[in-house]
């Protein structure tokens, strides 16, 4: 059994953890796509501590940080998964799909969601694409480097 809880980056523990997280689940992405500037990665923990995202970690018994989503309305009715991100030990475990469900429970009332991912971190496209994103534009960020960006429409 495990439990999502919206997380508090203003804990110190909760933030290296998640700082943590984010670096070693971004290094992986950067390895897949062959592109190494992004923007998390660059990221230092007082830079993620005054994130205007909201963050939501889910937890295993023994209270390791499995996965975290981080998200953000940028715009009335459009929420945007800024980041998501999971502990390789819990690879293909569902992490990553709980996450985004979770999302859509918190935020009923969405019109749209959003979100972008590398053209070639395949994982994350067949997440995206099975819990009902379908791709909305690609863009090339770097020479040779696309994010291919989806949205959903949100339960009305």
């Amino acid at each position: 059994m495990s439990i999502i809880i919206k997380l508090d980056l203003q804990n110190g523990d909760i933030l290296s953890e998640l700082w943590s997280l984010q670096h070693k689940a971004y290094r992986l992405e950067a390895e897949m796509i062959g592109f190494h500037e992004i923007p998390p990665l660059l990221e230092t923990r007082d830079m993620l501590s005054r994130s205007e995202e909201c963050f939501y970690g889910v937890f295993d018994d023994s209270g390791e940080l499995m996965g975290a989503v981080a998200v953000q309305e940028e715009s009335p009715g459009r929420l945007t998964v800024t980041r998501m991100m999971v502990n390789s030990d819990f690879f293909r475990q569902g992490v990553a799909g709980r996450l985004l469900e979770y999302i859509f429970e918190q935020y009923p009332g969405m019109d749209q969601f959003i979100v972008s991912t590398g053209k070639l971190n395949e994982p994350a496209v067949a997440l995206y694409t099975k819990h009902g994103f379908v791709p909305a534009g690609i863009e090339e960020v770097a020479p040779g480097v696309e994010l291919i960006e989806f949205h959903r429409i949100g339960r009305l």
